[in-house]
């Protein structure tokens, strides 16, 4: 069992470039997991909740314990049942595929990338595990009230 400030530290330690791994865009999604990998659903609530990570910066939706929930972008609740995980998948990847002009950052995505903090230059915000994971997830928030 990790302790909570290792746990921390794994979530927050970005992957270099060359560590991306190749996937297929099929319409409005990712169809296949990155690299095969199989998400874990609270280990993605973490991420979610995770202020580094800027989801509820934007978003809000069933997270009782943070009191500061953004409202720029749509809920997540109910996420699961508006999305499939492919769609969700391509949504947290590149989610300027979708829309040239969305304020959502790319988490899976490393080049052509502008305003980007030294520390990511050449870096993804997220891995293709932790992408796995925060898919997992949301395809969990089914109820969208």
């Amino acid at each position: 069992m990790l302790s909570a400030g290792v746990a921390t530290l794994l979530l927050t330690v970005p992957v270099r470039a060359s560590e991306l791994v190749p996937y297929a865009v099929v319409g409005d999604a990712i169809p296949l997991p990155l690299a095969g990998a199989v998400g874990d659903a609270s280990a993605g609530r973490a991420i979610v909740v995770n202020r580094i990570y800027t989801c509820l910066l934007c978003h809000s939706g069933p997270f009782t314990e943070q009191r500061f929930q953004g409202d720029l972008a749509p809920s997540l609740a109910g996420t699961g049942s508006r999305w499939s995980a492919g769609q969700l998948r391509l949504r947290l990847v590149d989610a300027s595929r979708l829309n040239a002009a969305t304020i959502m950052p790319s988490y899976y995505r490393a080049d052509g990338l502008q305003r980007v903090g030294d520390a990511w230059l050449g870096k993804p915000i997220l891995s293709a595990q932790q992408i796995e994971d925060v898919v997992a997830y949301l395809t969990t928030l089914q109820n969208p009230s």
